[in-house]
């Protein structure tokens, strides 16, 4: 969220533990991993993973209670980065920009910068500086996909982040429960518009009632939110807040001096006309218009568990911390710890609505913190890429003050999936946003009444982003997991706001390490195809891209080439789209990547010049035998040695291919559960080389890439 936000105090929590002695104000804190009451909170979480599931019926209608606690502006790999089985910063596939580096080298002036954890020693209780995180800087640094301005447009700060001693209860949630590696903000913006899209679908990008809205303007609109829709709907709902000093003239609230009360202005169903207008005693007010006042009321936290205990927490409801405990730099991380495990702690003090409950916990933005994974988007031009599904308000006309674009997807932010029937974990690569989390509500009460589809989410959006279904395993929802650390020490120990720390690279750089080691996975929709083809006459080279699985999904095409832009392709299932790439002048090499979820990748490099090799290779899945069959056939009037290397295991398979001639070789992944990573080369060619890498879908669960953390990535 824009630094337009003041700051405000009270201490959450002080009925649960008192005051305890203020620090004095410093830039950072020191470590401290004990504390009072940690038994009972040890306990109360040791609930959480020994209560069984609701198991009712074996499905989705098992879960009664959704509960959606947003925090602020942290990215994936800001947060996630190191952890083992999730695809970050040991990922082998991550795409290179146009300077032919890998996306983790950002450009600095003469110099880069490589992500980097600041050199502090208790960096999760550190007080860090804010990014830049608005419409204009965030489409900067993703400059057209080429995802090569970050410095530029955020500052060296932008590539901090943070390992699992940091964080460890952030970690610890992941590793109990499922976390989402492909879950993006909505949109290339700060906080409003990405939670007007968890709340209504979009930004109003009709044109209407107000919108398109990409800033943090908050003047007031009119569109239809989605609480309406569960309203009418009979689905209760309600919102959990405080209410700071009050209402203002406006109808809403969020900023005092005091960063301990309030709502910090993240209740965005208050910029909108018909909740402002609400009055007390009708459903919009009561809902989402009240909330607790901590001098007479105690927090929204003992609201929160009040409910729990007397079995009223809402069908649906949405939680907005306070500034100290959202998240938002410069606040602490660990602050957020505490937070969230408070409500963790109140939900498993009822194990009969904890059995029936989902805890989404999500981040609005990136808040202009680095991620490696270049968001998928629709074209903006014919020239930019195709899709098969409609784009139509997908893409931000412009104005004289905000380029145009599109308006997502956004960065890559955390997603943890924490219920009964998530435990164990997961890592989910299925592609998210935020109105994957209305989309997840349709699927739960929409059959019910199809006035729950939300209509304001485009066909484009809902094509590319899931519904978060494939997170959940109902049918055998209890597997075992490790109890999760305390986090009462995490609690702040004052009520001052700091200083800012500011980070700063270190002088020697080097690519940070991931934990090796898996870590299970859910199953994924995807079943994907892009088939290259040079083409001699007219000089170019096609790319055939196939989708024969049942989620639509976006390819991301790069050339070596600086002077082509990266394009992206949106495929539906069963349907296909093909282009061109020119090898233009005197240039008759190609060197094309083309990127898709989870790992997928195609790499075409060669040349059209007389001598170069010419091969026609394609991939087949066969499902049964989690296998892949390559077939090979010679387009050269020339005998070709191939050399195809599994880069899993460094075996070589060597065959000599006849002019004409054809090879089908099948290769078994079974003992990488799938996973598939194969480079081919001729001897006789050395700018020759494809490369075929990503995970055969099988429907059943599987495991995370064994490369990521595990082989040593390029530079």
């Amino acid at each position: 969220m824009l630094v337009r936000r003041i700051a405000f105090s009270l201490v959450i929590g002080l009925s649960m533990a008192g005051a305890l002695p203020a620090l004095a104000q410093s830039d950072s804190r020191t470590d401290s991993s004990s504390g009072a009451g940690s038994q009972a909170l040890m306990d109360s979480i040791r609930r959480a993973l020994a209560i069984p599931a609701h198991h009712r019926r074996g499905s989705l209608a098992d879960v009664e209670h959704i509960v959606i606690l947003t925090q602020e502006n942290r990215s994936f790999d800001h947060y996630f980065g190191t952890m083992r089985g999730v695809r970050g910063f040991g990922d082998p596939r991550a795409v290179r920009l146009p300077s032919g580096r890998s996306v983790w080298h950002q450009a600095n002036g003469a110099g880069e910068v490589l992500p980097y954890r600041p050199d502090v020693p208790d960096l999760g209780m550190t007080f860090l500086q804010d990014v830049e995180h608005g419409w204009n800087d965030s489409h900067q640094a993703w400059n057209g996909g080429n995802y090569d301005q970050w410095i530029p447009a955020k500052g060296t700060s932008s590539m901090a982040y943070y390992t699992r001693k940091d964080i460890p209860f952030h970690y610890a949630l992941a590793d109990a429960f499922t976390v989402c590696d492909a879950y993006y903000c909505s949109l290339m913006g700060p906080t409003d518009p990405n939670r007007y899209h968890m709340w209504t679908g979009w930004v109003g990008n009709d044109g209407k009632n107000g919108g398109p809205v990409i800033s943090n303007a908050e003047v007031g609109y009119d569109w239809s939110t989605y609480p309406e829709r569960l309203q009418k709907a009979g689905i209760s709902w309600k919102v959990y807040q405080d209410i700071g000093k009050g209402l203002d003239a406006n109808g809403y609230w969020g900023w005092t001096a005091d960063p301990f009360i309030g709502n910090y202005g993240d209740n965005s169903l208050l910029y909108f006309h018909q909740y402002q207008n609400a009055l007390p005693g009708t459903p919009l007010a009561d809902n989402a218009k009240t909330g607790t006042d901590v001098s007479t009321s105690g927090t929204l936290i003992d609201a929160f568990r009040a409910d729990v205990r007397a079995g009223k927490l809402p069908q649906v409801s949405w939680i907005a911390a306070p500034e100290a405990y959202s998240e938002h730099p410069n606040w602490p991380a660990n602050y957020g710890a505490w937070f969230i495990s408070q409500f963790l702690d109140a939900l498993t003090e009822n194990p009969e609505v904890w059995s029936k409950t989902v805890v989404f916990l999500n981040y609005d933005e990136n808040g202009g913190f680095f991620d490696h994974m270049v968001p998928p988007t629709p074209p903006q031009t014919a020239a930019q890429g195709q899709s098969t599904v409609d784009t139509g308000n997908e893409i931000f006309p412009g104005n004289p003050s905000n380029p145009s674009g599109p308006y997502g997807l956004g960065v890559r932010v955390p997603m943890l999936v924490i219920s009964p029937w998530s435990k164990g974990g997961y890592v989910d690569s299925q592609v998210f946003d935020h109105t994957s989390l209305i989309r997840f509500i349709e699927a739960r009460f929409g059959a019910q009444d199809p006035n729950l589809i939300e209509t304001n989410i485009t066909p484009w959006r809902r094509a590319v982003a899931g519904d978060l279904t494939s997170a959940f395993n109902f049918s055998r929802p209890d597997a075992s997991v490790a109890p999760l650390p305390d986090a009462l020490a995490y609690q702040p120990q004052d009520k001052l706001r700091h200083l800012d720390f500011v980070a700063v690279p270190p002088v020697v750089q080097s690519l940070p390490n991931q934990e090796p080691g898996l870590r299970p996975a859910r199953p994924l929709p995807y079943a994907l195809h892009a088939h290259g083809s040079l083409q001699p006459s007219s000089q170019t080279f096609r790319i055939g891209f196939e989708n024969t699985g049942q989620a639509a999904a976006v390819f991301q095409v790069r050339s070596g080439q600086t002077s082509e832009s990266p394009r992206t392709y949106t495929v539906e299932a069963g349907k296909h789209l093909e282009d061109a790439w020119h090898l233009g002048g005197q240039a008759t090499d190609y060197n094309l990547a083309v990127y898709g979820p989870n790992g997928f990748l195609r790499a075409f490099k060669g040349g059209a010049s007389q001598g170069s090799a010419a091969l026609d290779v394609r991939v087949g899945y066969d499902l049964c035998e989690s296998a892949l069959t390559l077939a090979i056939t010679s387009l050269d009037a020339h005998d070709d040695r191939l050399r195809i290397t599994d880069n899993y295991t460094g075996t070589t398979f060597k065959h000599v291919l006849k002019p004409g001639g054809r090879l089908t070789k099948p290769w078994p992944s079974l003992g990488h559960s799938g996973w598939y990573d194969l480079t081919i080369k001729v001897a006789d060619d050395p700018g020759f080389e494809y490369h075929f890498a990503g995970h055969i879908e099988t429907g059943k669960d599987s495991v995370s890439d064994p490369a990521l953390g595990g082989l040593q990535h390029e530079e």
